[in-house]
């Protein structure tokens, strides 16, 4: 079958894309001696919703600004489709890139605005016409093509820039933070509208945040970078479930997983014993091949899977309590470490109180002192 542009029609009227699958190997970059990148491979499949995150400085933006063509890598390749787009011009790679910025050219409409790329193309007049009002239609901007960006709302305004995207009908859409200038109430209606933008239009998204939320929440799979590397590159409940390190456990979640050191007592690859702070001597079944008695760990629990239990396993004295209606949230001390629970939101808890917490072992993840997790026994498959 001849390839097929998104948006256009096959013979039997449906409509078709092109493949638009994109594979990263082996990608370096270096400015000057920093080396900030570091041997990324990566395939993203076709149609795929795909999340960079990690903090500031990991190199979430400078890979993306890579696949764009904006940045050379200084080594490895780029791949879209079966073509090596790795020297190509942004132009022609078929892509199209939403920044953070909107970009929009303020003396124009939005219907100027959303056909910019359109009218330097010198597209014929109805086509241009018919794909700016397909991509308003999309977009919930009908009414508003008269306006100037001026008039606009943030969100509004950030749709305009997507809609100019749009009307380019590239393989790949990349975002880089397009929702961290839009209030929170905003961000979390835009996240649905992007999600929605998604399964209409049937293309690959490549899409890099600092917020964990957005990438749980909007990703097929995220890719979890720290110090130009990837840590781990899975669908966001693997993620969540089976973090392989401590790096990508400690990142995803919300609220984030408390960590407590603990001693090792008996390890095995049926299971371990440790003591936590207060002398609390538990059985975890994690995976003990990879320590040994005597050893410093970190037991990592969830501020979600704890619960109000008299005889729980752990006593904490509440310092902060905050109300959330759903969720009675609970700040401590163990072992001085801070820690955090999430509790029903009518739990009969108050401030400088003293409460016991109980969790099922099996919720609980073990990290070496490297880093490196301890697998859970029987803990939920999401593989990707």
């Amino acid at each position: 079958m001849a390839r097929i542009a998104p948006g256009h029609r096959d013979n039997d009227g449906k409509d078709r894309h092109s493949m638009a699958t994109l594979e990263l190997n082996s990608i370096d970059k270096s400015f000057g001696s920093a080396k900030v990148l570091h041997d990324i491979s990566l395939s993203i499949q076709d149609q795929e919703f795909v999340v960079f995150v990690g903090p500031s400085g990991c190199g979430k933006s400078t890979l993306l600004r890579i696949i764009a063509g904006l940045e050379a890598a200084s080594s490895g390749q780029i791949m879209i489709e079966d073509d090596d787009v790795s020297t190509l011009a942004p132009i022609d790679r078929g892509i199209s890139m939403v920044f953070q910025s909107y970009a929009l050219y303020p003396h124009l409409s939005v219907f100027e605005n959303i056909a910019f790329p359109l009218r330097v193309q010198k597209l014929p007049r109805r086509e241009l016409e018919a794909k700016v009002n397909k991509a308003a239609d999309i977009l919930q901007l009908s009414d508003k093509l008269h306006l100037k960006p001026g008039q606009l709302s943030g969100g509004q305004r950030q749709r305009v820039a997507i809609g100019r995207s749009i009307v380019r009908e590239p393989k790949i859409f990349l975002f880089d933070e397009p929702l961290s200038n839009l209030d929170a109430a905003l961000r979390g209606d835009m996240r649905v509208e992007l999600s929605e933008l998604h399964k209409q239009l049937n293309t690959t998204m490549v899409y890099v945040t600092h917020d964990q939320v957005e990438a749980m929440t909007m990703a097929d799979r995220i890719v979890v970078l720290r110090d130009g590397r990837v840590e781990q590159f899975g669908s966001p409940m693997e993620l969540y479930h089976q973090p392989r390190t401590r790096f990508v456990a400690s990142f995803i979640g919300q609220p984030n997983m408390n960590f407590l050191p603990a001693k090792v007592r008996e390890a095995s690859a049926s299971g371990i014993t440790v003591t936590l702070p207060g002398d609390v001597t538990l059985s975890l079944p994690l995976n003990g091949t990879t320590v040994s008695t005597g050893d410093t760990i970190d037991i990592g629990l969830r501020p979600e899977h704890l619960r109000l239990q008299d005889d729980g396993q752990l006593e904490v004295h509440v310092k902060i309590l905050e109300r959330l209606g759903g969720l009675s949230i609970t700040y401590s001390d163990v072992g001085g470490v801070r820690f955090c629970a999430a509790l029903d939101g009518a739990s009969p808890v108050k401030e400088d109180t003293t409460i016991r917490l109980g969790f099922d072992p099996a919720a609980a993840h073990g990290f070496d002192a490297q880093g490196n997790v301890l697998p859970r026994l029987g803990a939920p498959d999401f593989q990707s």
